[in-house]
């Protein structure tokens, strides 16, 4: 069967899982988010091929989530950006590390830890809130789909 297009898609998730849900795609905004902007510091940070970065970062422009500027440094180089759009996923990465600091790492097990700089702590387990501020469960929600 065909794949549909992201535009024929009612559903948000996939529409988005379209934009940003393969693997190179959530690594490099996750680079982005640590600073990374320039294309050989993103290709040696992920090991990937320049065939496939390349692609990654084309598409990840035209989606509006990075977008390019000259080096700040003034050199010839270019730069890749978080647009506005593109920092709106910080809470999306967020939520993919959380779950994976839960679930992904033995008791004691190092990893990487998100800080808030102007604390020093790590940053609070995210969670979806009613309007009220409570937690909302999988079971007390639902999704009304488009007829």
């Amino acid at each position: 069967m065909p794949r549909r297009l992201a535009s024929d898609e009612p559903c948000p998730v996939a529409r988005a899982v379209d934009v940003i849900g393969d693997r190179w795609s959530l690594l490099i905004v996750r680079d982005a988010f640590d600073g990374t902007r320039r294309f050989s510091d993103f290709q040696r940070s992920l090991g990937m091929a320049r065939n496939i970065l390349s692609d990654r970062l084309r598409k990840l422009v035209e989606a509006g989530i990075l977008a390019t500027q000259d080096a700040s440094d003034g050199t010839a180089y270019q730069e890749y950006v978080l647009t506005p759009q593109g920092e709106s996923l910080f809470s999306v990465v967020v939520a993919l590390r959380q779950w994976g600091e839960q679930h992904l790492f033995a008791p004691g097990e190092r990893h990487s830890v998100l800080i808030d700089k102007r604390t020093g702590t790590p940053v609070a387990t995210m969670a979806p809130q009613a309007h009220d501020g409570s937690v909302l469960l999988p079971a007390v929600t639902e999704v009304r789909k488009v007829e």
